[in-house]
């Protein structure tokens, strides 16, 4: 694999990321004394960082390698959609206007962050119901963003965005399409939604057990067989790539397991945010062309780069071309 010419290509890509968005806060500061009036530290601040979260850190994945993506997902006219805004478009991130609604609270999740080590989190949002986007099914300007793509990816926190009547809805336009996209979803499994149809799947390890009817427990058996079996017959997805962390990730096509590549990684300081890296550089790479096998290659390079950082910071083309010179 031609790692420059492949990175060369994401940028001629029409990538729809469609999820719940959120704005991911970071306090940053230093803890020396406790607290007189409780038995907590006391954190004095040296920052306050805001930077895409959930279904917007896939696209700020995406913008990070080069490949242009329209982001839609639920948020209101509040002030922390305008933050998030802000560093969207520092990003080149084009947030769609379809998903601005009354009631849907922007989602923020604060983390306070002493040396290097994440303290507590703090989330604020809205109930799952005012952030489906059920609205929008008719809409032209909707219709006309999947009918474009060349792959609809699906971040799914559970926050109420994907929901049966959406993955319905774009199911139904993209049979009406002569060359339909690719649709990629990273999948909440435990919402029992309809996840048929789609040309990729990329749960983790506990949530693929839980999909294959498995014990998902942190120390159940992992058996690759069982559960690529499993989950190929309920759900039939064209490729299955399972995100195994320091075991590296297991890849299945057309109903078989191809086999196992092992991690990158080679210092982990914050794990935040790497599946978001692994879906959206498996997306862009598969829709440029690539195999599976080379597409997620690129993925597992991009993760090791990924954890190496603090907090949910993308992926460059610059640190994954130095990676493919340190490789070689």
């Amino acid at each position: 694999m031609d790692t420059e010419s492949l990175l060369n290509k994401f940028s001629n890509l029409n990538i729809v990321v469609i999820g719940d968005i959120m704005l991911d806060h970071y306090i940053m500061g230093e803890a020396r004394r406790i607290s007189p009036e409780a038995p907590v530290p006391v954190v004095s601040v040296s920052s306050d960082t805001y930077v895409p979260g959930g279904a917007a850190n896939v696209a700020n994945n995406l913008s990070g390698i080069g490949a242009p993506a329209q982001l839609i997902g639920a948020y209101c006219d509040d002030p922390e959609s305008k933050l998030l805004n802000d560093v969207l478009v520092q990003r080149a991130i084009t947030l769609s206007s379809l998903g601005k609604q009354a009631g849907a609270t922007t989602i923020v999740k604060t983390r306070v962050v002493v040396q290097r080590q994440q303290l507590c989190r703090i989330d604020r949002e809205a109930k799952p119901k005012a952030y489906a986007i059920d609205h929008l099914f008719e809409n032209p300007e909707f219709i006309e963003l999947i009918t474009n793509a060349d792959a609809v990816l699906f971040s799914d926190y559970a926050k109420g965005v994907i929901n049966d009547p959406l993955l319905n809805t774009v199911r139904a336009i993209v049979r009406t399409l002569t060359t339909p996209p690719m649709l990629v979803i990273d999948p909440k499994p435990k919402r029992q939604l309809d996840l048929s149809g789609m040309s990729l799947m990329t749960p983790n390890r506990s949530e693929a057990l839980f999909m294959a009817g498995l014990d998902d427990c942190q120390s159940a058996d992992f058996d690759d067989v069982a559960v690529a079996e499993a989950i190929f017959q309920k759900y039939c997805p064209d490729m299955l790539v399972i995100t195994l962390g320091a075991e590296g990730m297991l890849l299945g096509e057309n109903g078989k397991i191809i086999g196992r590549i092992e991690t990158e990684a080679r210092e982990v300081f914050d794990v935040s945010g790497a599946g978001d890296t692994v879906v959206a550089v498996l997306t862009a790479a598969l829709a440029s062309g690539e195999s599976l096998i080379s597409a997620a290659s690129l993925a597992n390079r991009a993760a090791g780069i990924a954890v190496s950082h603090l907090g949910t910071a993308p992926v460059s083309t610059a640190e994954l071309l130095e990676q493919d010179t340190v490789s070689t």
